[in-house]
C-alpha cells in the first residue's frame, strides 16, 4: 500500500508529492522538518509473494546496504541521508536532485550523440567503481536509476539493489531488475556480480545512444533468448561507442569488458577521440621502417659513390658515406679520389687494392710511351 500526501515519516520527513514510480516503489518529495530542507524519499514496496521470515530478512539487508551506500563518497552516487525503517518496511532518504532522469531525456529528445552518452557512461562507471570497492553492488542499472543534472550524471536507487543476490531469492525464483537490463547470467541464476553491473551499463548506454532497447522483449527471458541466437548486435548509431558497448555486452562475464579499460575507453570517446587502444610503448612500427629505410639509404649510397668515379675505383673500395674510420688512430675515408691510396675499411683485402692500382697506373705509363713514340 503506498502511502498517502502527507504522510509524516519517523516524525520528521514529510511526503509531499510523487516525483517518480516504479514497479518496487515510489520516491517522493519531502521536506526534512528537523533540519528544514527538501529531500527525496524512496518508499519501498516488497513482493506480495514473499513470506515474513524473508521480508524481515530484505527489509535488514536494505538497511545496512542503504548505510553502507552512505559512506561512498563520490559525485556520481546519489547522497543517502537516512534509512528508516516504518510500517515494516525500509525507506531511504536521499538528496533531492533537480533533474531528469535518462530514460525521459531520451523519451523526449530520442537518441542520444556517441560523446554525450559516452560522458554520461564514464560518470556512472565512476559511481559503480566506487561502490564495488565497497563491496555493494547496484543490480539494477537502468535509464530510469539515471539522473542527469546540468554538471553531473548520478546513480541512484541503491535501496532495490539490496534486494537481489541472496540465495534465497534465487531459490524462490525471483529475479528483480528490468527486462532488456539484467546481465545474463543473472537471468539463468548466477549470483550477482560487479561484472553484472557493468553489462546493465552497457545495456544502458545502448538505449541512450540508439534511442530503443537491445530486444525490446517484455521479459528477461525472451532477451536473453535474443541476445544468444548468434545474432551480432545492431549498432547503426553507435559511431565510436560501438566498441565499447560491444565489449561490455559479452554473454560470457569472464571475457567481458573490465572497468578500468571501460573507463578509459568512454573517456576517450567523451574527449572527441577513439575508442581504440593506442599501439604500446617500443612497439611503433616507426621505428623498425627507419632502420631498414637506413639500412637501405646506406647500400644505395655505395653504389652510387662508386657509379660517380665513371667505374675508375673498383667497387670495392667504395665506401658509403656515413663510415668513419677508429676514433683513435684511424682515418676517415676520402670524400673525393686522390693518388695515393684510400683508407681501407677495417676487414678489406688490401694487397688487393694495392694491385688493382698498380695496374691502372701501369696501363696509363704503357700508353704515355706509346704515344712518344709514335710522334718521335
Amino acid at each position: 500500500m503506498r502511502a498517502p500526501s502527507g504522510y509524516l515519516l519517523a516524525a520528521r520527513y514529510r511526503l509531499l508529492e510523487p516525483v517518480g514510480r516504479g514497479g518496487m516503489g515510489t520516491v517522493w518529495r519531502a521536506h526534512d522538518e528537523l533540519l528544514d530542507r527538501d529531500v527525496a524519499v524512496k518508499e519501498v514496496r516488497l513482493p506480495k509473494v514473499l513470506d515474513e521470515e524473508l521480508r524481515a530478512e530484505l527489509c535488514a539487508r536494505t538497511e545496512r546496504e542503504g548505510r553502507a551506500t552512505a559512506m561512498v563518497a563520490h559525485p556520481s552516487v546519489i547522497t543517502v541521508f537516512d534509512v528508516v525503517t516504518e510500517d515494516d518496511r525500509p525507506w531511504i532518504v536521499m538528496e533531492l536532485l533537480h533533474a531528469k532522469s535518462l530514460e525521459q531525456i531520451i523519451h523526449e529528445e530520442g537518441p542520444l550523440e556517441p560523446r554525450r552518452v559516452a560522458e554520461i557512461g564514464r560518470q556512472i562507471l565512476g559511481a559503480l567503481r566506487a561502490v564495488h570497492a565497497k563491496g555493494i553492488l547496484h543490480r539494477d542499472v537502468k535509464p530510469s536509476n539515471v539522473l542527469v543534472t546540468e554538471d553531473r550524471a548520478v546513480l541512484t536507487d541503491f535501496g532495490l539493489a539490496a534486494l537481489e543476490g541472496d540465495v534465497s531469492i534465487t531459490q524462490a525464483g525471483i529475479v528483480l531488475g528490468s527486462a532488456g537490463y539484467i546481465a545474463p547470467e543473472r537471468v539463468l541464476g548466477s549470483k550477482a556480480s560487479p561484472a553484472a553491473d557493468l553489462w546493465s551499463l552497457g545495456a544502458t548506454l545502448y538505449t541512450a545512444v540508439e534511442g530503443r532497447g537491445l530486444s525490446g522483449r517484455r521479459t528477461a527471458a525472451a532477451t536473453l533468448a535474443a541476445l544468444t541466437s548468434g545474432e551480432p548486435i545492431p549498432m547503426p548509431k553507435a559511431g565510436p561507442l560501438a566498441p565499447v558497448l560491444d565489449a561490455l555486452l559479452r554473454i560470457d562475464p569472464a571475457t567481458r569488458l573490465d572497468s578500468v579499460r571501460a573507463s578509459l575507453m568512454l573517456a576517450r570517446v567523451a574527449a572527441g577521440g577513439s575508442a581504440e587502444e593506442p599501439l604500446p610503448r617500443g612497439k611503433s612500427p616507426s621505428k623498425s621502417s627507419n632502420k631498414s629505410s637506413n639500412r637501405s639509404s646506406g647500400k644505395s649510397s655505395g653504389k652510387a659513390q662508386g657509379k660517380s668515379q665513371g667505374g675508375r675505383i673498383p667497387a670495392s673500395l667504395a665506401q658509403p658515406p656515413s663510415y668513419a674510420g677508429p676514433r683513435t688512430g684511424g682515418c676517415t675515408a676520402p670524400t673525393r679520389p686522390r693518388r695515393r691510396s684510400p683508407c681501407p675499411r677495417p676487414g678489406s683485402n688490401v694487397k688487393a687494392a694495392r694491385a688493382s692500382i698498380a695496374g691502372v697506373s701501369n696501363s696509363g705509363r704503357s700508353r704515355r710511351l706509346m704515344l712518344v713514340s709514335k710522334r718521335r
